[in-house]
């Protein structure tokens, strides 16, 4: 039986619009009713996520920042921080990007250095709290994630990822939508975190669930036991899986959750 749900917020959970769906929190209420836990597992900020589900907080396990951040009921379970001498290599060649803008990813504050109208539509999608520095070197809070943002092109996979994948000697960079690339620890990624907190409650892989539709899901996809990519993922998101769920503007995850404890599989 299922014990433990993880599931992407962007392109996955959320609809068309960015908003959470209709009876979600009827369905988290029966998972809870069932002993089963929710983690929602995201490339955002944990205060974006909190601010989606702030009512269910206590009850949930947040997977923020691609999994370099977790936290259960207001604390910390583990994270991963980014050593000051590779941030500043990251900060330089981010910078040589054309169109490109840097955010640093604290654990309770994102830094940025530019103020764009594009930039802020898409960055504060995904940053509740966040500072403007005049420059990266005045920021003392370590880094769990950098996110390098296309506002204008939406295509991270062409015009981003190519100038910076190199750095995938030392570092996990992956694309995690259209417009974002992210850079994290070489050991960090959802599935990693998805492992350890296996591993803390003392679950099988089989006795979890996920969902995900981009680049950054799928190793979460491969560290559980049924796994569900959305039909509006990516192709590698899709090869990932072992289902495939309705789209996000169709409310796939809620579809799939209901059936699933209809049929007593939860």
């Amino acid at each position: 039986m299922i014990k433990l749900v993880f599931c992407d917020m962007d392109g996955t959970l959320l609809d068309g619009q960015g908003n959470l769906p209709e009876g979600l929190g009827a369905i988290l209420a029966e998972l809870k009713a069932h002993g089963m836990i929710f983690a929602p597992a995201s490339g955002r900020q944990y205060a974006a996520l909190l601010r989606h589900f702030r009512p269910w907080a206590t009850d949930l396990i947040f997977c923020a920042e691609n999994g370099a951040y977790v936290v259960r009921r207001g604390e910390e379970l583990f994270s991963t921080t980014i050593a000051p001498s590779l941030c500043r290599e990251i900060v330089r060649r981010a910078a040589a990007v054309k169109g490109a803008y840097t955010v640093w990813c604290g654990k309770e504050y994102a830094y940025v250095t530019e103020r764009n109208e594009d930039f802020f539509a898409e960055m504060e999608k995904y940053y509740t709290e966040y500072n403007m520095v005049e420059d990266f070197s005045d920021v003392h809070d370590a880094a769990i994630k950098f996110s390098i943002c296309d506002p204008v092109e939406a295509d991270a996979e062409r015009t981003i990822y190519p100038s910076l994948q190199d750095l995938s000697e030392e570092l996990k960079v992956v694309v995690s939508s259209n417009y974002w690339v992210d850079i994290m620890q070489k050991d960090v990624n959802k599935g990693a975190a998805v492992r350890r907190v296996q591993q803390l409650l003392g679950i099988r892989p089989e006795e979890c669930l996920a969902f995900g539709d981009y680049l950054n899901d799928v190793e979460m996809l491969g560290a559980v036991g049924e796994s569900y990519a959305m039909e509006n993922a990516h192709p590698k998101a899709k090869a990932a899986a072992k289902h495939i769920a309705p789209p996000n503007t169709q409310h796939g995850v809620l579809r799939i959750l209901r059936r699933l404890l209809d049929e007593g599989k939860m």
